[in-house]
């Protein structure tokens, strides 16, 4: 604070006062010093109290500008001792993440384990890094996420309707008694730590007997059967009811249940029970196959709208000015910007507005993260036969950056992207230095008739080929393909659609 004392010659009183502001980020208690700082403050006698920057012969305006740049820094100033201790955090954490990626990122699972969509998150940043990380695994995993050989093992307490109990009995039984056979010799081992069929149900929904004999469609089926029956045959060991061989049981007794000649589920009804009880897919996503499709569609993926960590806003949350400011500076978008994105519809809520018209909610998930849209009624009779559960669509909007909310995007239009023609524009060229000065020259017509085909240049001296970036896409339904050929000639405009 040596320097506000040098520059508005402030009694060490006042710079206090400033200096606990700034930490504290009170933005109005600074604002009340702005006057102070630059004129100058006098008691009730005229007698200077605080020269000012102005009586220190620092202009107005200069002095404005030094106390707009510490308000600045204000809003994102730590004292000392928060500082110090973010210091120590900060660099125990990098350095874990530098030489223990695997082990961190488990811990951070951990952290959130339940939070499906907290993990989900994590789980992709750790497949980013290339850190492996392997499903649920009956004869592996444990109830918390683990690090074995370099790879995360999937916890099993992440799986709804398995507690803690049941995982820790069951694993302490495998650890006892080997590896588990079969879900036959899973059930038997177990039945006595109060296994039900809501947990096996779960177990077998989420891929855990995956590497074990039959597919969950024959599991599925025969499950009950088999807890019933190993439950009967416990139920006549407590009774005494044994043979008269002591304990030799008689035919009777032994369960034996067979897998019924079963299909596998599709691979999109695997996933989706995945889903169902892990709140993630976990061996591939509904959107893999559209991959490539939605690559080129949309202009951003929703990762790109999200904060990839929230955390770091949370810092200044409690302003709501601030926090806006925080998250476009962070995102790079502005409130309103309008966006294209793909991908599958999730979590639909309809409702009806006060005037008797309907409206929905729901979740866009791409492969990279979720994100909330809203259909108002102006939209929603023009969209509604797209609006269901699980559909994979393309969804153009303005994005909604409001001050202490989570980004939404307001939906314009829906369009089913799988039933999508995908078309090309080839435009040729002698050259592809001609190529560019008449892109340039056309940037204006280009983004004026934006849209979703991809606009690609040809350069036949060298058979050069470049595709240009995706705001310069066009509307080929617009007027900008017959002024193109009117611009550069007919032969040299294509429109290709495959």
């Amino acid at each position: 604070m040596q320097i506000v004392r040098d520059l508005a010659g402030y009694s060490l009183g006042r710079s206090d006062l400033v200096r606990r502001a700034m930490s504290k980020k009170k933005h109005d208690v600074m604002e009340e010093e702005r006057k102070n700082f630059i004129y100058g403050l006098v008691d009730e006698k005229g007698q200077v109290v605080v020269p000012g920057c102005v009586r220190n012969g620092i202009s107005e305006k200069v002095a404005n500008t030094i106390f707009d740049q510490m308000m600045d820094f204000a809003s994102y100033a730590f004292n000392k001792a928060h500082a110090a201790a973010y210091a120590v955090i900060g660099y125990q954490t990098a350095y874990l993440m530098r030489y223990h990626p695997a082990e961190f990122t488990a811990a951070m699972l951990n952290s959130f384990l339940g939070n499906a969509d907290k993990c989900f998150s994590y789980l992709r940043f750790a497949k980013s890094l290339g850190i492996e990380v392997v499903s649920p695994e009956i004869n592996s995993s444990e109830f918390r996420y683990k690090v074995r050989d370099g790879k995360i093992l999937f916890g099993l307490g992440a799986i709804k309707g398995v507690g803690k109990n049941f995982v820790d009995a069951l694993v302490s039984e495998r650890n006892r008694n080997g590896n588990y056979k079969n879900l036959m010799d899973f059930i038997e081992r177990n039945t006595a730590t109060g296994l039900n069929k809501r947990a096996v149900e779960a177990l077998i929904k989420a891929g855990s007997f995956d590497g074990l004999d039959g597919s969950r469609a024959q599991m599925l089926a025969v499950h009950e059967k088999i807890i019933e029956s190993f439950a009967q045959k416990s139920r006549k060991n407590i009774d005494g009811q044994v043979s008269l061989f002591g304990d030799i049981l008689e035919d009777e007794d032994t369960v034996k249940v067979e897998y019924p000649d079963l299909r596998e589920f599709d691979h999109r009804d695997l996933l989706f029970m995945e889903k169902e009880m892990t709140g993630m897919y976990l061996t591939g996503h509904p959107l893999d196959e559209y991959e490539e499709t939605l690559r080129k569609a949309v202009s951003h993926k929703v990762s790109d709208i999200l904060s990839e960590s929230d955390d770091i806003l949370d810092d200044v949350r409690d302003d709501a000015a601030l926090y806006a400011d925080a998250m476009m500076k962070k995102s790079g978008f502005k409130d309103g910007e309008r966006v294209i994105l793909g991908g599958m519809i999730r979590d639909i809520t309809r409702k009806i507005t006060r005037n008797s018209a309907m409206m929905a909610f729901m979740n866009l998930e791409d492969l990279s993260g979720v994100l909330e849209c809203i259909v108002f009624p102006k939209t929603y009779d023009k969209v509604v036969s797209y609006l269901k559960e699980d559909s994979i669509v393309l969804v153009k909007g303005r994005l909604s950056l409001k001050e202490e909310e989570n980004p939404k995007l307001i939906v314009e239009t829906v369009e089913d992207l799988t039933a999508a023609k995908s078309a090309k524009l080839y435009l040729r060229f002698g050259s592809m230095g001609d190529a560019k000065l008449m892109v340039k020259a056309l940037r204006p017509v280009f983004k004026t008739f934006g849209g979703d085909t991809p606009v690609i240049v040809v350069a036949t001296d060298k058979r050069d080929v470049m595709q240009l970036a995706r705001e310069l896409w066009i509307d080929s339904a617009s007027p900008v393909i017959r002024m193109l050929k009117e611009k550069l000639g007919e032969e040299n405009v294509k429109l290709v659609e495959s």
